[in-house]
């Protein structure tokens, strides 16, 4: 989870990160958001590994991890907007985007991807853990909709 594969890495997850984890980090609060965010890249790996049980490639990257940040961002902010650059061949413009649908069409890009890594076992799938960040993102929509019920409550 503390590994990364180069600058460009480290920079896409930072960058999801600072756009969809402060909203997050507030609700949790510091503390709460640390473990939040270490169980879900603990499950994410989890998830990577059911998936592939016959891997023998490493995985690094706080992707999956970030994925959980990004489920709870769906199920807490469906209504929040996202700057989002979007090419239109040569050109780029710059939309505002609601997060429900941001966030589905990132979770809907990452389920075929790891379907496809399923079809093609033994294959080279691109050396991206499809399966970690569909766990990720599972696990932390799950504890965002505790959340939810809980605030309704008392708080968490």
């Amino acid at each position: 989870m503390f590994l990364h594969g180069g600058w460009f890495h480290v920079g896409g997850n930072m960058l999801y990160l600072w756009i969809f984890g402060d909203n997050v980090e507030d609700r949790l609060g510091h503390v709460r958001f640390l473990f939040f965010y270490l169980l879900c890249g603990v499950a994410a790996g989890m998830a990577h590994i059911f998936a592939n049980p016959h891997s023998s490639a490493p995985t690094i990257g706080a992707s999956g991890a970030i994925a959980g940040v990004l489920g709870a961002y769906f199920l807490l902010y469906p209504r929040a907007r996202v700057l989002t650059l979007l090419p239109l061949g040569f050109y780029f413009q710059i939309i505002e985007l609601p997060a429900f649908f941001f966030l589905g069409f990132w979770l809907l890009i990452q389920s075929i991807s790891g379907v496809a890594s399923l079809a093609v076992r033994g294959e080279v799938m691109g050396g991206i853990a499809w399966w970690a960040h569909i766990g990720g993102f599972v696990v932390g929509a799950a504890l965002g909709q505790l959340l939810k019920r809980k605030e309704g409550r008392r708080g968490w």
